[in-house]
């Protein structure tokens, strides 16, 4: 990690290169997505092994201000969340449920990304490389948490479960 962080400080326009890199892989995994059943535990999936990630902060040059974290934290909750969940919604297909976008999730998602991009080439004149992308990291975390939060609730309410993983009586008859 530390030589990769090395790498992208010393080499102007690695930082976008990988963030290009991982712009086509989100866009090529959303497809994916949309093509199988969703269930809950592939909704709950990527947050909890998004979660993992939280171990970076381990390192010194990773930290951040708690302050920073949680301005972060409510800018990727409560605003950044929102275009995603207005533009992605679950749909009962027979007995699956599916994921169903609207014509502007992707273009969201290129948006966001932009924006991602234009930030961290601001706070990378003043922050770490490193630093940065904790900051951004956890923005990011507190998007996913509420956009699949909210596909939980959505998902649970389309299938009659509840949320002790039970189903309802009109779903077992």
């Amino acid at each position: 990690m530390v030589a990769w962080t090395a790498l992208a400080a010393a080499i102007p326009g690695t930082s976008l290169a990988g963030s290009l890199v991982g712009l086509a892989a989100v866009l090529v995994w959303r497809v994916h997505e949309g093509r199988t059943a969703v269930s809950v535990k592939k909704i709950a999936a990527p947050p909890l092994g998004m979660a993992t990630g939280f171990s970076m902060f381990l390192v010194p040059g990773f930290r951040i201000p708690w302050a920073w974290a949680g301005i972060a934290f409510v800018i990727g909750f409560g605003v950044l969340a929102y275009p995603l969940l207005r533009t992605s919604r679950l749909v009962r297909q027979g007995n699956a449920v599916m994921m169903q976008r609207s014509s502007a999730f992707f273009a969201v998602i290129l948006v966001l990304a932009a924006i991602r991009i234009v930030a961290r080439g601001y706070f990378d004149t003043f922050l770490s490389v490193q630093q940065t992308a904790g900051l951004f990291f956890v923005l990011a975390f507190g998007m996913i948490v509420r956009w699949r939060a909210g596909m939980v609730v959505e998902y649970r309410r389309l299938t009659g479960e509840a949320a002790g993983g039970t189903v309802a009586a009109a779903e077992e008859g």
